[in-house]
């Protein structure tokens, strides 16, 4: 077996070697430990048939892993400092591109079109913590074609992306990835399992796409509208968080009649509504907001 990338040794080797310094500017902590890695990718389900998109893949610890288990590696890398470290690290092996770019700004659907023939690929990541909402969103929003998306994350924001309703961490978070995915905790990573040492605990947690809708017929963008404002204002009921920013254009005494019609108690708190009831009350409010648009053409 080639020697691992992932052990604290051959990481600072490779840092010391190369002059490079962390950027806490891109959230940088690079894993110490092959065993987790290894276990990232049995999580991951990673086979021979595999085309893998990378996120941030540093100095090329959990690509290595990747690239002999996988068909292809796309390694997506913003820090141009790291790309003629990863040219060293991992470059002989046939089956990794390494790309320059904002994962933001790359053009998903292409890579999925030109390197494995448009059929769904799988996301690998140890994503930095800031950035880990809008990546996921951009693919999960944007209906990429992906199977799974198998990432290392703060531990807390993986809690939020399995949490049901009632729970403390339950938010717009829950219900989007769980809109879009099932979620499966794999394990808690420690802190010093990283170098440098991150303040919090991480997990990794897989999201498995769903191959069909949750919803036979709803309209996503009210949906998501309607989640957005029962999380804006915590305290507030749902009532009076759609009806002071939801910009629906309904009276109050409108939106009373939806909320219970959706089979929900007047006074109900956003945070109390499952996935379920929210796709009831998108359908009730768009149904019924339709009959009045129409009346009062």
């Amino acid at each position: 077996m080639t020697q691992r990338i992932a052990t604290p040794s051959k990481t600072k080797e490779i840092i010391q070697a190369n002059s490079f310094y962390f950027k806490k500017n891109f959230g940088q902590n690079f894993l110490i430990d092959s065993n987790i890695l290894e276990n990232i990718v049995e999580s991951a389900e990673i086979t021979q048939k595999d085309c893998v998109l990378e996120i941030g893949p540093g100095i090329g610890s959990l690509t290595q892993i990747l690239a002999e288990k996988a068909k292809k590696v796309i390694a997506i890398e913003i820090d141009s400092h790291l790309i003629p470290i990863l040219q060293k690290t991992v470059g002989n092996y046939h089956n990794i591109e390494i790309r320059n770019e904002d994962i933001l700004k790359t053009d998903i659907d292409d890579i999925i079109e030109k390197e494995n023939d448009g059929k769904p690929i799988k996301v690998v990541a140890n994503l930095p913590y800031y950035i880990t909402t809008p990546i996921l969103m951009d693919l999960l929003e944007n209906h990429r074609k992906v199977e799974s998306i198998t990432v290392m994350v703060q531990k807390e924001v993986a809690q939020r992306m399995q949490a049901k309703a009632g729970e403390k961490e339950y938010g717009a978070l829950s219900v989007a990835v769980q809109y879009y995915c099932h979620t499966k905790m794999d394990m808690i990573v420690q802190p010093s399992c990283f170098m440098p040492k991150p303040k919090v605990a991480s997990a990794v947690i897989t999201l498995h796409l769903r191959k069909e809708p949750i919803f036979e017929q709803i309209d996503e963008a009210l949906f998501f509208h309607i989640v957005k404002c029962a999380f804006g204002q915590r305290r507030k009921t749902l009532l009076n968080s759609l009806y002071n920013q939801g910009n629906l254009g309904l009276t109050k005494e409108m939106l009373i009649q939806m909320i219970q019609s959706a089979g929900l108690e007047e006074k109900v708190r956003g945070e109390a509504l499952t996935l379920e009831q929210f796709g009831i009350l998108t359908n009730e409010i768009a149904k019924r907001k339709n009959k009045y648009d129409i009346e009062n053409k």
